[in-house]
């Protein structure tokens, strides 16, 4: 216990019956971090993407609340080759619900996360954060995470992917 009152739960792969709790969880995470509007994940995503297709585009990694249901989550997703000729682990989506934030669910989370990556022989376990969370690098930085100065992510999405791929070889 972290609070005299909260238990630590023990971290644990998703399974297709979280779904529900899971989309609340992202749904979470979108107003969090600012694009609910644009946010389009449905369970049935979820179900087809995450739990149906082999190998999966994402894994998820939950701890629960008291009542058995996921209250943090980790999505993530393998690359499976890049120039160190080994596999890394891409985490895309870390979140714990306001009134769990504190009790070491997300870095139970982290370490799950680094375990697997190690397990699947990854030279690297990478994520993003927005420059707006300081806390989140805080965070970050207490785990041993150091900030990537060197490169800087593009996009390209909407009408500018649009024009973009209308160019074929």
């Amino acid at each position: 216990m972290t609070d005299g009152a909260t238990p630590m739960t023990q971290v644990r792969f998703a399974v297709e019956g979280d779904v529900p709790a899971l989309l609340d969880l992202m749904r979470g995470l979108a107003r969090f971090e600012g694009y609910a509007d644009k946010f389009a994940v449905t369970e049935e995503v979820l179900i087809e993407q995450g739990f149906r297709r082999s190998p999966p585009d994402f894994e998820c990694l939950v701890t629960d609340g008291p009542d058995g249901k996921p209250v943090a989550m980790l999505v993530f997703y393998m690359i499976p080759f890049a120039f160190r000729a080994k596999p890394t682990l891409f985490v895309k989506e870390l979140y714990v619900v306001e009134a769990r934030r504190g009790n070491g669910d997300g870095d139970r989370l982290m370490r799950a996360a680094a375990a697997e990556a190690v397990k699947r022989g990854c030279a690297l376990m990478k994520w993003q954060v927005a420059g707006w969370n300081a806390e989140a690098a805080r965070f970050y930085k207490r785990l041993g995470a150091v900030a990537d100065t060197e490169w800087v992510d593009y996009s390209v999405s909407g009408d500018a992917l649009t024009n973009l791929g209308r160019e074929t070889l």
